[in-house]
């Protein structure tokens, strides 16, 4: 399928940056959206409730003055995403302030609610849905929402198990919509993989915690960068729902990353963080297995840079394949 044409001619690589709890904020969505990405953030990010307004007027102020200034410019669109979920009690009162501001695209997270989906089409916003199987892909479909995140294996955060490859071809086969694919999509080569694969765009969110403007904590970049694949855990104990974490930062709260409890997933409680004392993404720190690719920290825009060059070495070589 052909991109939303709220994206055409607007992007310099296929990309979304995905929304990172606690971590994503106006300074880390501008950079990307100026650098010709889809920036993103959850609206529970910005604390409190009323603080969301002035993030989305900020962003469509500074991103609208940047186009004026350089009109030729592939200036991304932002997206905000809802958690909809009964232990987010701000979720319509979140949804009303995107509706009022006509945030362009709504990411959704552990469902689809129709009045959530008609709430964002009654402007013309794009609803774009985070699923894990095809169990929920087909519910989120049958809720009228515009794309499909397909969240396989190796993402960082909450992830399913499934392979792209698998997830990306099962759901082509009843869905023309535009596919949005994350797992472990950390440079320039995954990103064309994952549209040679089928889908319309890479969904890219660990890659950008361990940036100038992401509001990380230092130690967590640097355990970015110092960290692989192997340091990966995936456990449900810390929200009730499983997800991909680093070793080291559960070695840090005192438990043992070989040895963890399971949780009970009617528990889940994403608002606050989870259910122990150890709390999800402020203590125990989430990430893909794409992190080999890590080696510094630099600025929003020079990361997206890099990743066109490698995108661009990426198709080149394929070139010479095919």
């Amino acid at each position: 399928m052909a991109l939303p044409k709220i994206l055409e001619n607007r992007l310099t690589l296929p990309v979304i940056g995905s929304p990172l709890f606690i971590v994503s904020g106006p300074d880390l969505v501008i950079e990307q959206c100026k650098a010709g990405i889809v920036g993103s953030f959850p609206a529970l990010n910005a604390r409190p409730g009323p603080v969301l307004h002035d993030w989305i007027a900020r962003i469509k102020d500074e991103l609208a003055a940047a186009q004026d200034a350089n009109p030729e410019a592939q200036i991304a669109p932002f997206a905000v995403n809802q958690i909809a979920h009964k232990s987010n009690d701000r979720l319509m009162h979140d949804v009303e302030a995107c509706v009022t501001h006509e945030v362009p695209i709504i990411i959704t997270s552990l469902r689809a609610p129709k009045d959530v989906v008609d709430a964002i089409h009654s402007y013309g916003g794009l609803i774009f849905h985070d699923v894990t199987n095809m169990r929920h892909a087909r519910k989120a479909v049958e809720e009228g929402v515009d794309g499909l995140i397909l969240v396989c294996a190796g993402a960082g955060g909450h992830a399913g198990t499934l392979s792209p490859f698998a997830l990306t071809s099962e759901v082509r086969q009843f869905f023309d919509g535009t596919i949005i694919l994350g797992g472990a999509i950390a440079n320039g080569y995954s990103i064309l993989g994952a549209i040679a694969a089928g889908a319309d765009l890479a969904y890219i969110g660990t890659r950008f915690i361990a940036t100038k403007e992401a509001n990380a904590d230092p130690n967590y970049k640097q355990m970015l960068i110092d960290s692989a694949a192997d340091d990966i855990v995936y456990s449900n104990l810390f929200t009730g729902v499983h997800g991909n974490y680093l070793k080291p930062s559960i070695e840090k709260a005192g438990l043992d990353p070989n040895d963890l409890p399971q949780s009970d997933p009617s528990k889940m409680n994403f608002g606050s963080g989870g259910n122990t004392k150890a709390k999800a993404w402020k203590d125990i720190w989430g990430s893909g297995q794409g992190i080999g690719s890590i080696r510094q920290a630099p600025a929003a825009g020079d990361l997206v840079a890099e990743l066109k060059r490698e995108f661009d070495e990426a198709k080149a070589r394929l070139l010479t394949r095919v």
